[in-house]
């Protein structure tokens, strides 16, 4: 499949994976699981033909790797990021020592003043290296990247979780926890 063709239905599964499942008829079952036979049919309804071949390839070479299927192949998921209620049946772990987040210069002031806020999705994404925290921050313009004492932020007692694609989740990042990268 060409990359344009694999960016969109990319784009398009997130939007009903993760925020507007009913529209198309679907229902995120426990852990935000979808049978992929209602999927590719609600897709078609769509029109969005989506061969399961194609949803394969979506899945496993994306490089943000937002979509998991189960074990068996049956059910799929977008990983994180989701703003409708879903319990994705993450267990709680220990942080490395330093995680990073990539925001732009204007949302400094309120990060600063407030922290790290989920805003409209389940948790704040945080991620385990600068390189995928720089290409979060540069969806929105020239990246800032913030170093989170994730340590620290785990010994005050905030739950962390890893998701299945390493992008690590929390509730919210106080401000004390947060130092700005030098470029």
């Amino acid at each position: 499949m060409n990359k344009n063709r694999q960016i969109m239905l990319s784009k398009f599964l997130s939007k009903y994976l993760r925020h507007e499942p009913e529209t198309i008829g679907l229902e995120l079952r426990e852990g935000g699981w979808i049978p992929v036979a209602e999927l590719l049919e609600a897709c078609t309804r769509q029109g969005q033909p989506l061969t399961h071949l194609e949803l394969s390839e979506i899945v496993t070479t994306s490089d943000k790797k937002r979509f998991a299927f189960d074990a068996t192949g049956t059910l799929i998921r977008a990983q994180q990021g989701h703003s409708v209620p879903v319990d994705l049946q993450l267990a709680p772990a220990v942080p490395p020592a330093v995680l990073y987040h990539g925001t732009v210069a204007a949302a400094l002031p309120a990060i600063w003043q407030e922290g790290l806020q989920k805003m409209s999705r389940h948790h704040v994404h945080l991620s385990p290296d600068v390189e995928t925290a720089r290409r979060v921050g540069a969806r929105r313009g020239k990246p800032v990247l913030l170093a989170i004492d994730a340590a620290a932020l785990h010994s005050a007692g905030s739950v962390l979780y890893e998701s299945g694609n390493g992008v690590w989740l929390v509730d919210q990042v106080p401000s004390a926890f947060l130092r700005e990268l030098a470029d």
